[in-house]
């Protein structure tokens, strides 16, 4: 018969296990969800923030209605320039954003490798990627709506828009799991969480 001390052990140990488990679980649940959400945004939606009859404003498209020819017309670099629209800071916003989008790409293979190798430090450098990629996204949107504010009202944006801001409160929820994990990890006094 197993000792009353014994089966408690066994119990904590497991509890441990699943904790660890789950953790790492959430985070590629919600690190799918922001590849879902980006891959939306700026593939499906081809980058466009404003997709209205009357306007099409985004990342590669910068389309205002012409009463005078009554249909929709882009305007090339040389005329956003001449509107007050800064290329370089529209470029920017452009790799700024498309670049988290990569860094997301990239991202569960990554935790993935952390899992298999069990180490703490891997974890600190998820939250150090996390990081980033917040920073670079909020940049990116924040550079483009302040390059293109004049001609987008709140309530023109779409689901580009919409995307790319549950992609960055997907990215903060993230930071506070992997911070979860990481305290959880240093209270276990585990050097490898999971076995």
């Amino acid at each position: 018969m197993v000792s009353r001390q014994h089966a408690c052990t066994r119990m904590g140990v497991l509890q441990q296990r699943c904790t660890g488990c789950l953790l790492c679980a959430l985070t590629l649940l919600e690190a799918a969800g922001t590849l879902a959400l980006m891959l939306y945004a700026l593939l499906w939606e081809a980058g466009n923030l404003v997709n209205l009859p009357d306007k099409r404003i985004g990342f590669y498209n910068f389309c205002l209605w012409n009463e005078t020819a009554g249909e929709l017309q882009c305007l090339e670099y040389k005329h956003m320039q001449a509107m007050g629209i800064s290329l370089l800071g529209m470029v920017l916003a452009r790799v700024c954003v498309y670049a988290c989008l990569v860094f997301t790409i990239f991202y569960p293979i990554f935790v993935a490798h952390v899992k298999c190798a069990e180490e703490r430090k891997g974890w600190k450098v998820i939250l150090i990627i996390l990081t980033i990629k917040t920073i670079i996204l909020s940049g990116g949107l924040g550079t483009f709506l302040f390059q293109t504010s004049q001609w987008i009202h709140p309530s023109d944006f779409t689901g580009g828009f919409q995307a790319l801001l549950g992609t960055q409160a997907l990215l903060l929820l993230q930071i506070l799991t992997v911070t979860v994990y990481l305290s959880w990890a240093k209270h276990t006094h585990m050097s490898k969480p999971f076995y």
